[in-house]
């Protein structure tokens, strides 16, 4: 037979991330010294006593279905959580556990937004936030991050763009792609913005953990008046280095997760229940293996930094969150995908144009440096060498 795609298929390109990394590892596998600098994949283990605890469970035979919304233990965990680390009290009937903070992502947008309705989404962004809700008929409207502003939000473009139409604003906090991390003042403006328009705050909060240099993550759900408002996403797989254990979390009021649960029981049913076992382990014994990785990502984004900035072409800021730098490649006067394919072919250095995350990317390519010291060594020495060919 002859197989035609739903007509919503059109609305969901293949990631500009994995096309990348699908390359790289082609060329890899066909012996290449390729240095992966595009995933956004912590190159540490998991905690070993997360690990043993989850090891622990299986042999109890802690292994079937729990509740939709997860279980009892862990709804409690993330609740103090929050509690302790972002100064929001959320009661655990008010904490949703989801297979990563994808279908988290999702399930949010899909239990919110009917199609018209209009998402106002940053850009750059991770490219879930453009392509999901225009898979079932809503329409993202991009806001503008640029590095003249220090990649903050501004409130002024925010009223240009809001309508009657306007039901939800996404802010991602530290941001993917740009490492940047919202100042106090941004939040309290935006916090104002959204109680003015009435508008739902989905609140991407995954790299929250991983802030540098003496800088501060604020939950916007914590601010006067936002929490009643705020869908807050958190998770394990980036500050606890999980990313195959496939766990996310929501906190919202509970009308919020009666609604979101319903397209998660459809979607999923439930996440693994060893592994949220192992997630009470995370939050409870492990902040010093969170610190440890917190600390040498530091160590890595300021030697690069300081290393890309002294490469005649290329700049870039210095962002104080995630493990992404935006990487401002105008100078060399083509576009962020004919470099991250320059410096694959050229320099063997997997990297993601910046266009993959939206139009404000352009003129940027992602490196990601959640990879060995070392390796970011040797990379930025390649980088150099393919950007002085280039200038030639």
């Amino acid at each position: 037979m002859e197989f035609n795609p739903a007509k919503r298929m059109e609305a969901l390109p293949f990631s500009g991330i994995r096309a990348i990394l699908e390359k790289a590892n082609k060329m890899q596998a066909a012996g290449d010294n390729i240095i992966h600098l595009e995933i956004g994949r912590p190159d540490f283990d998991s905690p070993r006593k997360v690990k043993e605890t989850a090891y622990e469970e299986i042999e109890k035979g802690n292994v079937f279905y729990t509740s939709n919304y997860g279980t009892p233990e862990l709804r409690s965990a993330i609740a103090e959580f929050e509690k302790k680390k972002n100064g929001v009290q959320y009661d655990p009937s008010e904490v949703l556990v989801t297979v990563g903070v994808c279908e988290a992502t999702w399930n949010c947008m899909f239990a919110c937004l009917d199609p018209e309705d209009e998402v106002l989404v940053p850009n750059p962004v991770w490219l879930n936030y453009i392509h999901v809700p225009t898979a079932f008929g809503a329409k993202p409207v991009s806001y503008s991050l640029k590095e003249e502003n220090d990649f903050q939000i501004d409130v002024d473009e925010l009223e240009r763009l809001v309508t009657e139409k306007t039901k939800m604003l996404v802010i991602v906090d530290p941001s993917n792609p740009i490492g940047g991390v919202f100042s106090g003042e941004t939040l309290e403006k935006v916090a104002a913005f959204a109680i003015k328009h009435d508008l739902i705050v989905l609140s991407d909060e995954i790299y929250e953990h991983l802030v540098y240099d003496g800088a501060k993550h604020t939950s916007i759900g914590s601010l006067p008046g936002m929490k009643e408002r705020t869908m807050k996403l958190g998770g394990f797989s980036k500050a606890y280095s999980m990313t195959g254990w496939r766990l996310g979390y929501m906190c919202a009021p509970k009308e919020f997760i009666a609604a979101v649960v319903r397209v998660h029981q459809y979607n999923t049913v439930c996440a693994s229940s060893f592994v949220q076992k192992a997630a009470v382990t995370a939050l409870k014994e492990c902040d010093d293996d969170v610190e440890n990785m917190r600390r040498e990502y530091e160590r890595r984004k300021n030697y690069l930094v300081r290393t890309l900035n002294e490469i005649d072409g290329i700049s870039c800021n210095d962002p104080k969150g995630a493990f992404y730098i935006l990487v401002n490649i105008k100078a060399l006067g083509m576009s962020s995908m004919d470099v991250s394919d320059y410096l694959l072919e050229k320099a063997k250095i997997a990297t993601v144009p910046g266009s993959a995350f939206g139009s404000e990317g352009e003129g940027y390519i992602r490196i990601s440096y959640a990879t060995a010291y070392e390796q970011l060594v040797e990379a930025c020495e390649r980088i150099r060498k393919a950007v002085v060919e280039l200038n030639k």
